[in-house]
């Protein structure tokens, strides 16, 4: 039986991973959560990922991700970004996500009886149903990872890489951010034919970061249904990391999932107009708003501190995405880790079922919250590799260049 067994007093102490139990009633409401985006592999570089050093089996409170929290908010699997920042560019882009993989890989052997790799629909699916391991999945965030490189996207795939986000805060020559001025107008040609090699190999499609035009380029372009592995509803917060209406609409059609983010800046309101604020501020004094390292920096000498996001700016995101997209295609990408601050009720990992407990308040069912947890995203990757299947035995992989697609000198231009 999934998920939903009666429990008595003797099992409760040996149940898989995330269950809670009424003491009353003792019947589970375990629902596992799929999380879409968590970047404690590049929080693990700066102790050049010793696992000794910072031991994720016991409470590690300067992060937010540690084995025991992971188990009380009740992760049946995390996608692990393999993030590098836009500033690694050409092949040092390259060698620091091959190093983010491998940061990943050891993470697993070093924990093996909690983490188990995973790189399928249906190895996510056993190892929900088990609950004894958390599925580790990767996702590499941006397209500089690449370096224009179809053979290097392969080459990620291959090393388990499960889905790429096509740009970072800045754009690569062949697609556009939200977060920098426009160059190619969304997707160029060499674009459509990453998304193409994506579709052909059942990498999926992440369209966080990327500006609209590149949104609706990929929905255009790709075969296979596409992501947003941590972002939220423009509607509702307007922030160019969020999703605007007609995108999210457009999910239904493509079978997609919007994996709803906890960074404040992108959920609150008030959150975001500080942040313009000190945005502003940043670029009289010449700080590059897109260096992330260089703007945490000055954050913390600006003189005044960023209002709180809540649980409940969060709820709204979720209320606003299914009633555009629908319930089929919500899911959870909280980036814990990849940020410094976390909305008031979601402090870490052990949160989600306080944001489970806040939408039940809403009306949505167990149903509901499952599809949001863990059902969707599963659905979704498994639809990539049907469509991957077909593609693979109709075409070869791909040896188009930038060059080739885009003109001789593009490939010379870094983002």
């Amino acid at each position: 039986m999934r998920f939903a067994a009666v429990a008595s007093a003797d099992t409760a102490a040996v149940a898989p991973i995330g269950y809670r139990y009424d003491k009353m009633a003792l019947v589970s409401t375990f629902i596992p959560v799929v999380d879409g985006h968590n970047d404690l592999p590049w929080a693990m570089r700066k102790v050049h990922y010793d696992f000794d050093a910072v031991d994720i089996s016991v409470a590690q409170p300067q992060l937010h991700t540690d084995l025991p929290r992971m188990r009380a908010g009740g992760l049946g699997a995390q996608f692990w970004s393999v993030y590098v920042p836009c500033s690694l560019t050409g092949q040092r882009a390259v060698t620091a996500t091959l190093e983010q993989v491998d940061a990943v890989y050891s993470m697993i052997s070093r924990y093996p009886d909690d983490l188990v790799l995973v790189t399928s629909a249906d190895g996510l699916e056993q190892t929900l149903q088990s609950g004894r391991q958390i599925g580790s999945l990767m996702g590499a965030e941006g397209g500089h990872s690449i370096d224009n490189s179809l053979g290097t996207l392969r080459s990620l795939y291959r090393l388990g890489v499960r889905y790429m986000t096509l740009t970072h805060n800045e754009n690569t020559p062949w697609a556009d951010s939200a977060t920098d001025a426009p160059r190619v107008g969304g997707l160029s040609a060499f674009g459509r034919e990453v998304v193409g090699e994506m579709n052909r190999l059942g990498m999926l499609v992440d369209l966080s970061h990327v500006a609209p035009t590149t949104m609706r380029h990929a929905l255009e372009t790709s075969q296979a249904p596409v992501i947003f592995s941590h972002s939220s509803a423009l509607a509702v917060c307007d922030h160019p990391r969020n999703v605007p209406d007609d995108v999210l609409a457009s999910l239904a059609a493509n079978g997609g999932t919007c994996m709803v983010t906890f960074v404040p800046g992108f959920v609150s309101p008030a959150v975001r107009e500080w942040g313009l604020q000190v945005n502003a501020a940043a670029a009289e004094a010449g700080v590059d708003v897109r260096d992330l390292a260089a703007m945490e920096a000055f954050i913390e000498r600006y003189p005044s501190r960023p209002p709180t996001a809540t649980l409940a700016d969060v709820v709204a995101h979720c209320e606003h995405i299914r009633d555009v997209a629908g319930i089929d295609h919500i899911g959870i990408g909280g980036d814990f880790d990849g940020v410094t601050q976390v909305p008031d009720g979601l402090s870490d990992v052990s949160a989600y079922p306080a944001l489970f407990d806040a939408l039940r308040e809403q009306g949505w069912s167990d149903d509901d919250l499952a599809k949001l947890g863990h059902r969707n995203i599963t659905r979704t990757m498994r639809a990539a590799e049907d469509v991957a299947l077909g593609l693979r035995q109709r075409r070869g992989p791909s040896i188009a260049t930038l060059e080739q697609l885009d003109g001789p000198t593009v490939g010379a231009v870094q983002p």
